[in-house]
């Protein structure tokens, strides 16, 4: 028997799997191979492939536990360990001057003594297009022991304690100990319209939000607060949903029931659709970006839009008195910056924090029927629907908004607002470029919209590129899994958590419009999944079908929702009236999709 060449010998001990008893045979089968001793290395090169079976058979095991325990952070760290994953270094160096710097910028719209702003302005009616009457305000809530007992027994263990020092963890062991205590305080902050200096502490955690850091504004201000206050703020919450949740603008997307990006997605593109099929139509396209949204609240203009909202005026003492005087500081690794007071903002990582912002800006709307202002949190979308070439009232909006935003500390950030045009006329001339505060509006081919890449041409190679290059590269887990020996259901399930999801990503918006090509790339992907697995996983036509379906049922039963009108019942009442469409463009979009697969 001749001693096999080098390139026999080589084993990647780099796997998770590959033990250091597994280092020992090798090196055992390498020293037999050096010593010519055949015999020997004929008995280690059969011992190590056994025992190289036997531990690839035990890490199955080890991973099958671990899907089927339902714990992501034990699967990420399985597939980090499978693919050799090594956690990138950071992109600058932490220091203390740094943490001061951040802690100095993120404060930067701190103005304590703003006048308040008052709706008497003139300028403020501009975007306030419905009165609310105000009505009388409901009993402040009395919080029971068994409230706040359901709130700490729903901790989340893994989530990091605040200043305080008091973990979730300890919140949900003790929940029956400490509910009395603590309903009794949470009682007494509402009563006195005050909340514990303690409570509104917070620890800032800079998160990079790129790879490469070039400014203090590409780190993204996270706040660790206390989990004792951020249990008071979801019984808040639920308090505040309730009264202010019919009086919210229709076209507030964020952090609310029924409603999600595809809706915000589908809404703006039915309107700009329908807009279209009428002839000398286009439509204008504003991305407005803000900076650093949540961080400019004024709480005194926050108090008037609440009581006008008709939340009682305990509560919105008490909400003012949450955002004012808030102690911060910055942590970046080990240093820590000098602590500041403000009395500007909600901090990002607040239970509160979105809602408000939402209640915030609820005044701000479009008053003219050709403009549709879309909103979901600070994502704002400024929709004009131009007819004869008449953009007089698009641009009065795009005006008034800035006004609004000046009067309400909201500073847009006119680099990074944008404009897209939709034009489809065959007789087309320049259009007059866009300017908001003395700064011209740069114009885009295309934008990538609450996640959803819109191009000007209102097709989706664009996106389904990236849904493509995304899907590829997951497919790689899916290929070390099998390689494993995992059953065929914990292999199904990894592909519907990790592969399908970024497949149907948004595809209620993009896929009835998709052309044949981009279709069959998709399910070329399904099929090479299929071909891993086993088993054909569910068609992408059938997962669109099903989700249009259950969207659209969902719109029907809500009369708030502001697509719940197109879907207009016919005298017979087992069908719906069809949406009139003159293009194709319109008849694949979401809304005429979802009332003809209703009717069939």
């Amino acid at each position: 028997m001749c001693i096999p060449t080098r390139t026999h010998l080589t084993y990647n001990n780099d796997k998770p799997w590959f033990t250091a008893k597994l280092r020992q045979l090798r090196q055992a089968k390498e020293d037999a191979y050096k010593n010519g001793d055949r015999v020997l290395y004929k008995q280690a090169k059969n011992t190590l492939a056994k025992e190289i079976r036997v531990a690839k058979r035990n890490y199955s095991e080890k991973l099958k536990k671990q899907f089927s325990a339902n714990d992501p952070a034990s699967v990420w760290k399985g597939m980090k360990d499978i693919t050799n994953y090594k956690t990138p270094p950071p992109g600058t160096v932490s220091t203390q001057q740094l943490a001061d710097d951040l802690n100095e910028f993120y404060c930067r719209f701190d103005k304590p003594c703003l006048t308040p702003y008052t709706h008497s302005d003139p300028l403020s009616t501009n975007h306030l297009t419905t009165q609310v009457t105000p009505t009388s305000p409901p009993p402040v809530p009395l919080i029971c022991e068994e409230e706040v007992r359901r709130v700490f027994i729903k901790q989340k263990t893994r989530k990091a304690p605040g200043p305080d020092g008091v973990s979730p963890a300890c919140l949900k062991t003790c929940a029956d100990q400490l509910a009395p205590i603590f309903s009794k305080i949470f009682n007494r902050s509402l009563e006195m319209c005050e909340v514990p200096s303690c409570f509104k502490r917070s620890t800032i955690i800079p998160i990079p939000k790129k790879p490469k850091i070039t400014g203090l504004n590409d780190y993204r201000p996270v706040a660790l607060t206390s989990v004792v206050m951020k249990s008071l703020e979801k019984l808040v919450l639920d308090y505040l949903k309730d009264i202010t949740g019919p009086l919210l603008d229709p076209l507030q997307f964020a952090y609310r029931a029924n409603r999600s990006v595809d809706d915000a997605v589908n809404m703006g593109l039915h309107y700009i659709l329908q807009h279209l099929d009428k002839p000398g139509t286009y439509a204008r396209i504003l991305f407005v970006d803000f900076s650093s949204a949540f961080n400019t609240i004024i709480p005194h203009l926050l108090l008037s839009k609440l009581t006008q909202l008709s939340v009682p005026t305990s509560i919105c003492q008490w909400i003012t008195n949450f955002l004012t005087d808030r102690q911060q500081i910055v942590r970046l690794g080990k240093f820590s910056s000098e602590t500041r007071t403000i009395s500007t903002g909600a901090p990002q990582g607040c239970v509160l924090s979105p809602l408000l912002f939402s209640l915030y800006t609820n005044d701000c709307t479009a008053k003219d029927p050709s403009v549709k202002l879309l909103k979901f949190a600070d994502d704002t979308t400024l929709i004009g629907l131009i007819r004869n070439g008449d953009e007089s009232a698009y641009r009065q909006e795009v005006q008034e908004l800035a006004v609004w935003c000046s009067h309400n500390n909201l500073e847009l950030n006119t680099l990074k607002t944008v404009e897209m045009i939709v034009d489809f006329r065959r007789n087309t001339s320049a259009l007059s470029p866009l300017t908001i505060m003395n700064s011209t509006v740069a114009t885009v081919e295309s934008f990538r919209f609450l996640a959803t890449t819109i191009s000007q041409d209102l097709k989706w190679e664009p996106h389904i590129d990236s849904i493509v290059k995304k899907a590829q590269q997951r497919l790689y887990f899916l290929r070390q899994l099998r390689k494993f020996n995992l059953p065929q259901e914990l292999l199904l399930q990894f592909y519907s958590a990790v592969i399908e999801s970024v497949l149907c990503t948004s595809i209620t918006v993009w896929f009835g419009s998709a052309t044949k090509s981009d279709i069959r790339r998709l399910q070329r992907i399904v099929r090479t999944a299929g071909r891993i697995i086993g088993t054909s996983p569910p068609a992408l036509q059938e997962l669109h079908s099903s989700r249009v379906s259950k969207r659209a049922s969902k719109i029907i039963l809500d009369p708030s929702h502001p697509g719940h009108f197109l879907f207009e019942p016919l005298p017979s009442g087992r069908r719906y009236r069809a949406l009139c469409t003159r293009t194709a463009r319109h008849k694949k979009s979401f809304f005429p999709q979802a009332i003809y697969l209703m009717n069939t």
